[in-house]
């Protein structure tokens, strides 16, 4: 047996050979200390050849000094994998369960922790998924594909026409309750932004889901978010693009958002995503959804059929700009001169930028350049008539976008361009509330 490939060599490789366990058996290893029971794990290949990995019954790794053990024993089949293989049988096998389609473009739901590497790989085969969370069996039967492995930073906008286009396929089979997207955390929002615009008018919830911590951590977020993700997908009573997260650091709770009106505020809470100026439209605790839909919200509802609108294309000539004290004019003019199509500008409070911003500007909207305002706030809108500075900018032509993150509005703009016949009437999509991407019941 080689062990190399797993990380072991020299006198670790050595103690694996000589009991005749791999990488993946359950163990009893006997020490001068006692006894630990586990499952034995890869290791990192630049990692000490002298000490062995198993995953302890509690979640964590422990590793083992080879020098202090006495023997190890290879255990027969554990009761939760075999409870894993009996609860894979019987969702595959049940025509009763809903039917949910999962599709993978990465991250870390349900993936296998490389440890010579240090990366991860998908683990989206039905076994794999019900051997890792078996309690899937209990929401639906999964139909697994993986589309990409891709981590979020790298997805451009054809990658969302990619992954709607897939999307609308499992859709028009006409076969499934809901459609799962398993995605990195990063730009899982932008992601979602763009189904919401792409796919109008669906019947069923589209989800997306990720994780904050990696499934071989025992922190990690991966089973519960996509438990509460497959239950929402799978049972729910609405339509439409949402992201199912947790809900708070406890192990408990994940929250369903409104795919235009979700943000990741955090780099590593679980709960790191948040609806913004909306409340999420459920909560998923022990299976069972918790509606909490508000006014600012309209949610379609499930139903019959598999037709959709589908409108899969981006035009990637959009671009994001930050103001700031100090911010260079010169950034808006080079975006207009290297071909970009349209301009978010990231404004300050209520949505302005500098006087001294005004004459870029004005080129900028002259030579046919969409300029669109948002706000650096988390919460609040966009309100341009208050002071003279917003005066000033709407006479320039500067189009205010009320709440929408700013996120959603480049995606939004992306798929604007791309989906209108000429300025004038990508102003006037910029504008209408589309995808719940504008609230009308927030305070000014």
């Amino acid at each position: 047996m080689s062990y190399s490939s797993s990380g072991y060599r020299g006198a670790g490789a050595k103690l694996l050979s000589r009991y005749s366990v791999g990488v993946g058996d359950s163990v009893e290893v006997a020490t001068e200390d006692g006894e630990l029971v586990g499952v034995l794990m890869p290791r990192y290949e630049s990692a000490s050849e002298d000490y062995i990995v198993i995953k302890l019954k509690s979640g964590y790794n422990t590793g083992i000094q080879v020098a202090k053990i006495k023997s190890i024993t290879k255990l027969p089949k554990s009761e939760a994998a075999a409870a894993a293989a009996k609860a894979e049988k019987v969702s595959v096998e049940s025509k009763q369960l809903p039917k949910v389609a999962l599709i993978s473009t990465g991250g870390t739901i349900a993936s296998k922790v490389d440890y010579r590497t240090g990366g991860v790989r998908a683990a989206l085969s039905a076994s794999e998924l019900y051997a890792s969370v078996p309690e899937l069996a209990n929401y639906a039967s999964i139909d697994p594909e993986v589309l990409l492995s891709e981590y979020s930073e790298n997805l451009k906008p054809e990658h969302w026409t990619m992954i709607a286009n897939k999307v609308a396929e499992k859709i028009m089979a006409g076969k499934y309750a809901g459609i799962i997207v398993s995605h990195g955390t990063d730009t899982m929002h932008y992601t979602a932004a763009a189904l919401c615009f792409a796919l109008q008018n669906l019947p069923v919830p589209v989800v997306l889901v990720g994780a904050q911590r990696s499934s071989d951590r025992p922190s990690s977020d991966a089973a519960l978010n996509l438990l509460g993700a497959t239950a929402f997908a799978a049972r729910s009573e609405v339509a439409g693009v949402f992201v199912a997260m947790h809900a708070g650091t406890s192990d408990d709770t994940v929250a369903c958002h409104v795919g235009t009106r979700v943000r990741k505020n955090h780099t590593s809470r679980r709960d790191a995503f948040e609806s913004i100026d909306a409340t999420p439209v459920a909560l998923v605790r022990n299976g069972a959804i918790e509606m909490q839909q508000k006014s600012e919200i309209e949610l379609a509802k499930r139903r019959s059929g598999a037709d959709i609108k589908l409108q899969p294309n981006f035009d990637g000539r959009v671009i994001l700009l930050k103001y700031y004290p100090g911010f260079d004019p010169r950034l808006i003019e080079h975006a207009a001169s290297a071909g970009y199509r349209a301009i978010i500008l990231e404004g300050t409070g209520l949505g302005h930028v500098s006087k001294y911003c005004f004459p870029a500007l004005q080129k900028a909207a002259d030579a046919g350049v969409m300029v669109c305002m948002t706000s650096q706030c988390i919460w609040g809108r966009v309100r341009m008539t208050v002071y003279d500075t917003g005066r000033d900018l709407l006479n320039i032509g500067v189009i205010p976008l009320s709440d929408m993150i700013s996120e959603a509005a480049t995606v939004k703009a992306m798929w604007a361009l791309a989906n209108s016949k000429d300025v004038e009437s990508t102003k006037k999509v910029m504008q209408e509330n589309i995808a719940n991407e504008i609230s009308s019941s927030i305070p000014i």
